[in-house]
């Protein structure tokens, strides 16, 4: 089945799947790009689209809403997609449908997960919260929409605003795939402080559409709209294509006069922001922790060291600094600080320049050895005694020397800092162990950030130094009066940096009390810092006389969003007590507030009908850890059975992943398509097929098939993948891989590896990831990553053995010329699907699809992919190609036998 887009905002968007009788049987899918019939050229109109975004002192509640209208005279499922800020939390979603409204709920996970466990476990709730680039989170459901009816989607998610860089931002993704009658951003900013600024930018802000964008700031508001009518919205005066696609950003901070900050009290709940201008920065003692184990060869250890060299400019004179490298030895720059003088940045540049990656990870070691630098600056006052001390780790891997055990490694750690410095971790790509890092840097009073492998990684890097590197206070303590107030979200910060803010909420003992006592004191560039003074009620009507509506909740929800936050944070860093008790009362506020957070879940209950009595999907909030498993969202649709259409969804991490499993099942996923294509191969057990050969890089892949132990009476004789040979010539590489052992050899030498062990092992080119009995991963130097999945079989098994399954992770990473039977697909294939009806098989679809100027049969069907769960495997919904992918693959199935497991040819 395949569906069109059509429509998008805020990343909202409808994906349009039709059910019909259009010369089949009832409940099959018919293809809108290939509609033939007249009476619904455009069965689906998307009326309306508003983004409408309400911001009380840095408490933005955002509203997205959808009007869809099916003008067709059949029924459509249609799928709304929102994105939203990862930090943010859903409070709502609902539906209104024939004037009946359906809405969200937000509940226990585990009790939503078993309340509707089989719509889990049939897929229907996969992929509803996908991660959607760095920042963003893609939110999506469908519906089944009656003729001549609409739906009226709408999401509502809140999130405080933090200042970086000294202004606030708020993101809205805008991605109409179509022209839309009713087009509205609208964001109105209040805030009691006063606006210092307020800018906006869009990259499709044309000089066209630059006028549209109406903004009006007074003294402590702002408002800002972007409402193009539909001619303005085109590409051209004949076009259908819409202009508008990308963020749209707004940026603003407010005025700051008073030394203790901002001090809000609204309904027995006070927030508290503290940033207070003119600071002198306070030196700082800094030591950048390097990871050159083998696996930063390449692109990462370039983008490092460039990055470095430009941190160590951005030194202050008096600030003190010191570099370590790691693999599985430390090496330290200097054996203490030194002072960022000219000539000593200088110095530490040459050894900057000199790192080269190799070796294994010892992680525990080499942030050991910086405590023991930063400790013994202190302790033999080297440095200036008010000064901040941190440590920089930067990392792509988990430990694999020396200590290896991550509890163990978070102990020593935190043993050793003490309370005395920072710790700021950044994982570099997805292969780190993202939770041990953030769990590592909270519990030392710093915070971790994932650096993506990307060309714009050396300024990810800059960015996060650039946060940090103007500290402005240390020690960081604020008191509140305990008889007045309570349930503070907290009272001490290690540091407050430049341009950035500390945000305080909690509760009044009385609700009644309308002022306290404030004091708030620090470490400061020259004296103690001591501020006090007296917080105090305002009239919000009187600042605010239309508008008085918005403040009446905001600082409960706000120290509710604080307090869950802080939550969640405890929950991972505590002792298994303290666990228990931050897991229990964080699920209590987020039940409380509505709030979808990684403890909660928002079921949504869709319309009953006469084929799906019971229908639900569930939305869970992402954890950094998750959000490298989901990638973009690419719904893909399974079969419809007794005349229904479920829906199903499977994700893509970065490119597409091609693979053979199975007696063998070849998978090629399209995600351009929001679809795959699969087709087996049969042949006489021991013929050996070249899969992947590519002339620029010298990679190939060839397999050996093997067959049954012995052939079942009652089957055909199965063949599946038993070996597989992998060769890159230009790095002198030679793996074989069978179900028996793994034999390596580069240059010349030569390694025997087993599947009964957990193994690393890191070579110059070429690194090798061991799961016991389950897979191998093997990554080339600045190339692409293979996954050998083992299937084991029970030994006594009376006809079937061990075999293999192999899967290509980085494909985008080929050239165009690559080739063989998996190889030829890497570069994507062009395809339309049309025609389908019901096949041989009563629980399958057949169609036609023209490919590679072919006009073959194919069926509606699954493949597993064996990554996540090697026993039962995941269903892939995929085009099934007969006849050995004939019309599909370039040429015939015989031109890819290949003579020897190492031939080319």
């Amino acid at each position: 089945m395949s569906g069109v887009w059509t429509g998008l905002l805020l990343g909202v968007c409808v994906y349009v799947c039709v059910t019909a009788q259009r010369n089949g049987p009832p409940g099959f899918l018919y293809h809108h790009h290939h509609r033939q019939h007249d009476q619904t050229e455009e069965p689906i109109e998307v009326q309306s689209v508003k983004i409408d975004c309400k911001v009380a002192s840095r408490f933005a509640h955002t509203v997205m809403t959808s009007t869809v209208l099916n003008k067709a005279n059949f029924s459509q499922e249609v799928f709304f997609e929102v994105e939203l800020p990862k930090t943010a939390f859903i409070t709502n979603f609902s539906m209104e449908i024939d004037s009946k409204m359906y809405v969200g709920e937000v509940k226990e996970k585990e009790k939503a997960k078993k309340q509707y466990e089989k719509a889990v476990s049939s897929g229907q709730t996969a992929g509803l919260v996908k991660a959607s680039g760095r920042k963003m989170e893609k939110f999506s459901v469908s519906v089944n929409i009656a003729a001549n009816s609409n739906v009226t989607f709408t999401l509502t998610y809140e999130e405080l605003l933090q200042r970086r860089f000294g202004k606030y931002e708020i993101v809205i993704r805008v991605k109409p795939k179509q022209l839309v009658q009713h087009f509205e951003i609208a964001a109105d900013i209040y805030e009691p402080q006063g606006i210092a600024f307020l800018d906006y930018s869009a990259a499709f802000l044309t000089n066209e559409l630059l006028p549209l964008v109406e903004k009006t700031v007074t003294d402590k508001k702002a408002h800002l709209s972007f409402s193009p009518t539909l001619d303005q919205q085109r590409k051209c005066p004949d076009c259908d294509g819409t202009l508008i696609d990308g963020y749209f950003y707004i940026n603003y901070d407010v005025n700051r006069v008073q030394d203790l900050g901002d001090i809000q009290i609204v309904n027995g709940y006070f927030v508290h922001f503290f940033a207070p201008a003119d600071l002198q920065r306070l030196p700082k003692n800094v030591v950048f922790v390097i990871d050159r184990s083998g696996s930063m060869r390449g692109k990462k250890m370039e983008q490092t060291r460039e990055a470095l060299l430009t941190i160590l400019d951005d030194l202050y004179v008096e600030d003190h600094f010191g570099l370590i490298s790691f693999d599985d030895k430390i090496v330290k720059w200097r054996p203490s600080l030194s002072k960022a003088t000219k000539e000593n940045v200088n110095a530490a540049k040459e050894f900057v320049k000199a790192i080269t990656a190799v070796g294994w990870t010892n992680i525990n070691d080499a942030v050991l050895h910086a405590v023991n630098i930063l400790t013994a600056a202190k302790k033999n006052k080297t440095v200036p005694e008010n000064s901040a001390s941190m440590i920089i780790l930067l990392t792509d891997g988990d430990p694999t020397y020396g200590e290896k055990n991550l509890d163990t490694i978070k102990h020593n750690v935190q043993t050793a800092i003490g309370g005395n410095m920072s710790l700021f971790c950044l994982g570099f790509g997805f292969d780190v162990d993202y939770s041990f890092l953030d769990v590592m840097a909270k519990q030392n009073d710093g915070l971790a950030r994932r650096i993506y492998e990307a060309s714009d990684a050396i300024l990810q890097l800059q960015g996060f130094y650039d946060e940090v590197a103007s500290p402005l206070l240390s020690e960081v303590h604020f008191n509140y009066p305990e008889d007045k107030v309570n349930s503070l979200t907290g009272s001490y910060f290690k540091q407050l940096f430049n341009g950035s803010e500390i945000v305080i909420a909690g509760q009044l003992n009385d609700i009644q009390m309308n002022d306290f006592a404030v004091e708030v004191s620090a470490q400061g560039a020259g004296n103690d810092f001591v501020v006090k003074g007296q917080a105090s009620a305002q009239k919000w009507d009187t600042i605010f006389p239309d508008q008085e509506y918005i403040f009446g909740d905001f600082t409960e929800r706000l120290w509710a969003y604080l307090t869950i936050q802080q939550l969640l944070d405890k929950k991972d860093k505590g002792t298994p007590e303290e666990k228990a008790n931050a897991t229990a009362e964080a699920l209590e506020l987020s039940l409380k507030y509505n709030f979808v957070t990684p403890l909660t879940s928002m079921v949504v209950t869709k319309p009953e009908n006469e084929d799906k009595p019971e229908d639900a999907f569930i939305a869970d909030k992402l954890t950094e850890d998750q959000r490298k498993f989901t990638g973009t969202s690419i719904p893909s649709q399974t079969v419809p059975q007794t005349g229904t259409v479920p829906q199903t969804s499977y994700s893509y991490a970065s490119s597409p992943v091609n693979f053979v499993d199975g007696d063998p099942h070849f998978i090629i996923e399209l995600p351009d398509k929001n679809d795959a294509l699969c087709f087996n191969i049969n042949d006489k057990p021991g013929t050996i097929f070249n899969l992947v050969k590519d002339p620029l890089t010298g990679t190939v892949v060839n397999g050996q098939t093997i067959g049954d132990k012995k052939v079942d009476p009652a089957n055909k004789n199965n063949t599946y993948f038993g070996c597989f040979g992998i060769i890159h010539e230009k790095f002198g590489i030679r793996l074989m891989v069978s179900t028996q052992e793994i034999l390596v050899s580069e240059h010349g030498k030569q390694t025997k590896l087993f599947w009964s062990d957990n193994t690393s092992v890191k070579g110059l080119n070429m690194d090798l990831q061991v799961t016991k009995d389950r897979s191998l991963t093997v990554t080339l130097r600045n190339s692409v990553k293979f996954v050998i999945m083992l299937h084991k079989v029970w030994k006594k098994h009376p006809y079937h053995q061990d075999y293999l399954g192999f899967y290509t992770l980085d494909s985008h990473l080929f050239s165009q010329r690559v080739h063989g039977l998996l190889g030829q697909f890497y570069n994507g294939v062009q395809f339309e699907v049309s025609e389908l009806f019901a096949g041989k098989d009563v629980d399958k679809l057949d169609a036609f699809m023209l490919v590679k100027g072919h006009r073959i049969l194919v069926t509606r069907g699954w493949q597993k992919d064996f990554r996540n769960d090697v026993k039962n495997g995941e269903n892939v919904p995929c085009w099934f190609i007969h006849n050995n992918g004939t019309g599909l693959i370039d040429g015939d199935l015989t031109d890819y036998i290949v003579s020897g497991l190492f031939k080319t040819n």
